[in-house]
């Protein structure tokens, strides 16, 4: 075994005189353990200022010395007598393009994983004065025009704006309906899957207004029980369309604001076959931008639409053996052309192509490496900001190159993860630094690198980590017995009552599609769980199978077709090699995960049960025909259209050869991975006689945020018993 070690901060890894224990409550429930982050930095049009929200106020802020230049908004000192409604208090805020008015949420709810509706208020700086956008229900992605002078809004499935100057509002659509019709909203699958909330889009003369209109009325519903103490629970239906089953009809449209009529667009480009329309953009032509996809995303195009008649053409077409990731497209101001991001050469890549005939004038960036985030493009001085993995799949660093595809240069390269944010102007952006041993600390550079100064170095949890005394978290490598070469973290007790003995140990996976967990950045809570476990005796490990990212199109999309197959297998060879080192019981590996995770978890114990004593899945798939279209037929098609795919691959096909020990836990209100796949797996669990541990969250999402604690004492005390034979609360030597 080879280690890779960053010794960053030594005294993290010398053993304390007196070790602190590391506790659950700490970690869930007191928050001692959490980094401090820095505010929200909302970049000013200068390129040297921000604003943040204090309290009830917004400040400016000098970005370079960090001094306070001002007050932008007061609650305190303005005029609300055209605000019915207003409390007081709001919780976000943005600016017009030219920054001469404001826009305030206020009484914000979630509705799913991006998704939210607000309370919204106008402010005008000049004279003080708040106005509220709309009287009634609350209002969804409230923008202003481009000139500043009207707000558009989704509220009830529909689309209105409002002139800011007379107060009046025009309802563009009538026909919006919960769970029928959506206009200027996505819905629930184009939201988790694609990332779309806001699906309308003013162009740039602020003269019309494009937007989306789904149709979900022949999408079939999905219902959610949530238990809220009365005599019935309340029943939560949703539009959520599976694998094989109708999604929404999505349609293009373009409203003139002039004449009051709303034109349907791009529908000649779009062919027979079934379509998503993920992203909409106006170019600086005047131009719609209407992004196309086959049904089984392995089929984009770029669809110009023309507002005066409605007519579209194909700009830019791409075409994959496999399937296609989904990237923003960036048009130059200019309107000389775009950037896209493609995985052609084998890696992903920016590439520059002509605005008029979408032909590529040159990449801009190449190599075998993927870029891994776009930050933009700085025409003033012709250069492209982006993210790499260029020296290994587990670091990121920050370049910069010309326009031209020369010059590129490093910005941000210190060993370990390194992100931006950049201001509008691309003279300054917010560094943020990790490694898996170092939590985040940030920085103001300018666009060259250079540290302008330290925002927040996290020293305090940096001597939390010292008291406690951490272990490190350390990198190797193996090949299997394949040949392929797998990357993975460790963390291994290293107390003198440990050694010499031959450990338990728990694998953590996720091993989804793109994804990576082994990578030289901070773990957030389960870096603290799995510290925990050390220090109680176990070894934590972690390896990226086959079918993640950082390592290009061919090792990240082998998986096609068989989502969990070559995952397994390399789980499995993980196990079976950490089970061959001397300070490893070979006998006591435990595996767990979440979502996806669950789903590698839960076919790990059953496909491979004599390398694998236990297993924890939370929120697992346990067939992918429960799951979303979007995503499931991305990666796995229809069931129809691969039923071996799916029949091998869905651990409810395989639950007699339970022979481990099992923990499943669920949210009952998650609208992500159903409830349905926990209790289809159980039924059966104990159709086939088998034994298993369970808990259900009711009232709890995906991510089961308000029961974290109990989950993970649920979760340490089943390790313990299964993987240690320790009942709760008894103390017994590993």
């Amino acid at each position: 075994m080879r280690y890779l070690i960053f010794f960053l901060f030594p005294l993290f890894f010398t053993p304390a005189t007196a070790q602190l224990p590391i506790t659950l409550e700490d970690i869930w429930q007191n928050g001692k353990f959490n980094p401090k982050g820095v505010p929200g930095f909302n970049f000013q049009n200068d390129g040297v200022h921000f604003t943040k929200l204090v309290g009830t106020t917004v400040e400016q802020f000098d970005l370079r010395t960090g001094e306070k230049s001002g007050v932008i908004f007061d609650a305190a000192g303005i005029e609300t007598k055209n605000a019915p409604g207003w409390a007081g208090k709001f919780d976000g805020y943005v600016f017009s393009a030219d920054e001469s008015k404001m826009m305030l949420t206020t009484a914000t709810e979630p509705i799913y994983r991006w998704s939210s509706k607000s309370d919204y208020f106008v402010f005008d700086p000049k004279n003080k004065n708040l106005s509220r956008l709309h009287e009634g229900p609350k209002q969804r992605y409230a923008t202003f025009s481009p000139d500043n002078s009207k707000v558009a809004f989704e509220c009830d499935n529909n689309l209105f704006f409002k002139d800011l100057s007379s107060g009046k509002t025009t309802q563009v659509t009538a026909d919006g309906k919960k769970n029928g019709i959506i206009n200027g909203a996505s819905d629930w699958v184009y939201e988790e899957e694609f990332e779309l909330v806001r699906a309308f889009e003013w162009s740039g003369d602020g003269r019309k207004i494009a937007f989306l209109r789904f149709d979900e009325s022949f999408v079939p519903e999905f219902m959610m029980e949530k238990y809220n103490g009365e005599a019935y629970p309340e029943i939560e239906k949703f539009k959520y369309p599976k694998v094989g089953e109708k999604n929404a009809t999505v349609s293009a449209w373009i409203f003139d604001l002039e004449t009051g009529k709303k034109m349907q667009v791009g529908a000649a480009c779009f062919g027979k076959e079934e379509f998503y329309l993920p992203r909409i953009e106006w170019t600086p032509a005047g131009q719609l931008c209407l992004t196309w996809m086959n049904r089984h995303q392995n089929h984009l195009q770029l669809i110009l639409a023309n507002p005066a008649d409605g007519s579209c053409r194909i700009l830019y077409e791409e075409k994959n053996k496999y399937y296609l990731d989904l990237h923003d497209v960036t048009f130059l101001a200019d309107g000389s052309g775009f950037v896209v991001q493609s995985e052609k050469s084998g890696f992903n890549h920016l590439y520059l192509h002509d605005a008029k005939t979408g032909a590529e004038i040159r990449p801009l960036t190449k190599g075998k490496f993927d870029v891994t985030d776009f930050y933009g493009l700085d025409e003033k001085n012709g250069r492209v900001f982006y993210q790499a993995a260029s020296k290994n799949a587990m670091q990121r660093e920050i370049f910069s190159v010309k326009t031209t595809g020369k010059g590129a240069k490093k910005i941000a390269a210190v060993a370990g993860t390194n992100s931006g944010k950049f201001s509008k102007t691309f003279d300054y952006f917010i560094h943020t630094f990790s490694t898996a041993n170092t939590p985040p600390q940030f920085s103001v550079c300018n666009r060259d690198g250079k540290l302008v100064r330290d925002l927040e170095k996290n020293a305090a949890l940096q001597q939390i980590q010292q008291d406690h005394a951490v272990l490190p978290m350390t990198f190797f490598d193996f090949k299997t017995s394949e040949n392929v070469k797998l990357n993975g973290w460790m963390i291994r007790p290293t107390d003198p009552k440990f050694q010499g003995q031959k450990l338990p140990t728990l694998m953590f996976v996720y091993g989804g599609p793109g994804s990576q967990q082994v990578t030289d950045a901070w773990k957030g809570g389960n870096y603290w769980w799995f510290q925990m476990l050390a220090q109680q005796g176990y070894v934590v490990a972690c390896v990226d199978n086959r079918g993640t990212g950082g390592r290009g199109e061919e090792f990240k999309k082998m998986t096609y077709l068989n989502l969990g197959k070559y995952e397994v297998i390399d789980q499995v060879e993980t196990a079976h090699y950490l089970g061959n080192q001397p300070f490893i019981d070979k006998d006591r590996i435990g595996i767990f995960g979440w979502s996806y995770g669950g789903f590698m978890s839960t076919n790990c114990l059953l496909k491979a049960p004599d390398e694998f004593k236990a297993a924890i899945a939370v929120a697992p798939v346990t067939s992918w025909k429960w799951y979303d279209s979007v995503y499931t037929e991305r990666y796995m098609q229809t069931e129809k259209e691969n039923p071996t795919g799916y029949a091998e691959n869905s651990p409810v096909n395989y639950a007699e050869k339970l022979r481990g020990s099992y923990l499943l836990a669920h949210g009952l209100a998650d609208d992500n991975v159903h409830f349905q796949h926990a209790a289809e797996l159980s039924k059966e669990l104990i159709a086939a006689d088998k034994q298993f541990d369970t808990m259900f969250y009711p009232n709890q999402n995906h991510g089961i945020g308000k029961s974290k604690l109990h989950l993970y004492t649920l979760m340490t005390n089943f390790l313990n018993e299964k993987l240690k034979g320790k009942k709760e609360g008894e103390e017994v030597k590993p």
